[in-house]
């Protein structure tokens, strides 16, 4: 479980008991784990090394200022998907040339922003790469840089057509998805567009969705996608970057998912060639995969309740503060922060016994029927004031929330080692109408 683990029958972030995280900053709070984070980005650049990948973690998935620092400081560059993660970028002082923006409807504001980016006044002008999404894309980021005098590169995002079997919400590399163009188009792309002198088409991108819980399809993206490279330099278009997208998986009900080591294994050698040729330079756009073990979500019971043959545990967080199990169906492991010593989880997430425990839905205070976290699930008896921790939560969590029945927004906190740092101050009621005007 990274670095939450239970120490004498008590949950704790890194060295810190949780319970005391929450006493000082209140729940529902996003609590997370600094080591883990690292943990799991390091993991990433070993696994891929001998490809000496730029690693730019899709900020989409967790994109505190804080977190983004932290990740900066280990080398990692961004894809952002905004302009308000371009300026998120900015305040944590990403370099441009480790920066690609990816996203179907950029608007012209978010291109001129990207093309003028700066990071601090020794850097450069510009990030390093857009992800194109159509012709239409280009047409208009191309006539920017003419007009800004200010020529860009670009990569074009390919759709390999392969299913990666996840939700149909999440999977975007076959054909019929908004993102992308598909296999055919792409030649065609090329030969229309892979002269612009105002934007520098050459490279590819592939991202077929998230989560991926095989190596399978990314073999077959890519080797469809080298199929490509290799029929683009018949045209005379070469291709020196090849973006691999994200979209490893993540631990969220067990040691399910496969270890960054087993994705590189799969991939490196359809490509190492090509890389110590000096052919082929690499970019990896992991987020939940380096996030979502990285974070809890803290709650406390309001109230139990039995109606019918049914038994509720109303918690203070909802699908407004996490809304992936009423979004996507989504499982997140749910258990108390304190527990017997016969219920403590191992590392699998896994209860050492099943003796003693409840049936419950556990839901939210939003007034929707799909206010749920979690929906007839084994746990251990609850009462009014407990407090629980919704695990795999960094990822896809704080990011997603929401106002929904004008509630403020949760407080974030980040634990590194002994230190803990609130990140993100709990919303007022204040907070919820400054932007409104008060009719007189």
């Amino acid at each position: 479980m990274d670095h939450f683990n239970y120490k004498n029958n008590l949950l704790h972030c890194e060295n810190t008991p949780v319970e005391k995280i929450a006493q000082e900053f209140g729940t529902p709070t996003y609590l997370y784990s600094a080591q883990t984070f690292r943990d799991h980005f390091n993991r990433l650049q070993q696994a891929f090394a001998p490809a000496n990948p730029l690693i730019c973690y899709a900020m989409k998935s967790c994109s505190n200022i804080a977190i983004l620092k932290l990740l900066t400081l280990l080398g990692a560059g961004m894809d952002v998907v905004s302009g308000g993660e371009l300026h998120r970028a900015r305040i944590a002082q990403v370099p441009g040339s480790k920066i690609v923006f990816a996203g179907v409807g950029k608007t012209d504001r978010e291109i001129r922003e990207a093309m003028l980016y700066q990071s601090s006044p020794t850097q450069k002008k510009g990030i390093r790469l857009f992800n194109i999404e159509s012709e239409a894309e280009f047409e208009n980021i191309a006539n920017i840089a003419r007009a800004l005098g200010k020529p860009c590169a670009a990569t074009l995002r390919i759709n390999p057509d392969v299913d990666p079997h996840t939700h149909k919400y999440t999977t975007t590399g076959t054909k019929e998805t908004k993102f992308g163009v598909d296999l055919t188009r792409a030649r065609q792309f090329f030969t229309k567009y892979g002269n612009n002198d105002n934007c520098k088409l050459n490279a590819l991108h592939l991202h077929i969705g998230s989560p991926v819980y095989s190596t399978k399809p990314y073999i077959e993206a890519l080797s469809r996608a080298l199929q490509l490279v290799d029929n683009l330099k018949h045209d005379g278009f070469i291709i020196n970057t090849i973006n691999l997208g994200g979209g490893f998986a993540a631990d969220y009900e067990s040691k399910q998912s496969p270890p960054a080591k087993d994705y590189a294994k799969a991939l490196l050698p359809l490509i190492q060639d090509r890389i110590n040729r000096g052919e082929l330079n690499i970019i990896l756009e992991p987020g939940r995969t380096i996030a979502a073990n990285a974070g809890i979500l803290l709650t406390r019971v309001q109230y139990v309740k039995h109606s019918g043959c049914k038994r509720f545990i109303i918690v203070d967080a909802g699908m407004h503060t996490l809304i992936r199990p009423a979004l996507y169906g989504s499982f997140h492991f749910i258990w108390p922060t304190s527990v017997a010593p016969h219920h403590i989880p191992n590392e699998r997430k896994e209860r050492m016994t099943m003796n003693g425990l409840d049936q419950v839905d556990i839901v939210g205070p939003i007034c929707e029927s799909g206010d749920f976290l979690a929906q007839d699930r084994k746990i251990p008896p609850l009462a009014r004031g407990d407090l629980i921790a919704v695990f795999s939560a960094g990822a896809y969590g704080s990011v997603m929330a929401s106002r929904y029945n004008s509630s403020p927004l949760p407080a974030e906190v980040l634990v590194d080692d002994n230190q803990i740092k609130l990140i993100r101050k709990r919303e007022t009621y204040q907070d919820l109408i400054q932007h409104e005007q008060t009719c007189k």
